[in-house]
């Protein structure tokens, strides 16, 4: 009986993280947006691609501000430093906050952060 839940618990672990990992990819479903060829070509200081507005997440204003002179983020409930060559510091069409995160050993990593247009 011990070794059935155990299969089960792991069967539902290996779903959710499959899952998640699909939520994030683009799907087609702003393949009209005129911002696409943007957000497409967004790239940090470091030089590594953003990916695309489907695959980011739009931050809502408490889930980021500035300390010691770097910008963090909330991301699951932690706090993550957002290390300073991935900060996009162009002019942000979108006006939103955006942070493209990705994920190693379960511990959050920032691709690239945009901060809002703070109009």
């Amino acid at each position: 009986m011990a070794i059935a839940a155990f299969r089960t618990i792991t069967l539902v672990a290996v779903a959710a993280m499959i899952g998640a990992s699909v939520e994030a990819r683009d799907d087609g479903r702003y393949a009209n947006s005129a911002l696409k060829g943007w957000f497409e070509s967004l790239h940090s200081k470091g030089g590594g691609p953003c990916c695309a507005d489907a695959d980011g997440t739009a931050l809502d204003e408490v889930d980021w501000d500035t300390r010691n002179g770097h910008y963090r983020v909330r991301l699951l409930g932690d706090w993550i430093e957002v290390p300073d060559d991935t900060v996009i510091t162009e002019p942000n069409r979108a006006g939103r906050t955006m942070v493209w995160p990705y994920f190693i050993n379960g511990r959050a990593m920032i691709r690239c952060f945009m901060p809002g247009s703070m109009i």
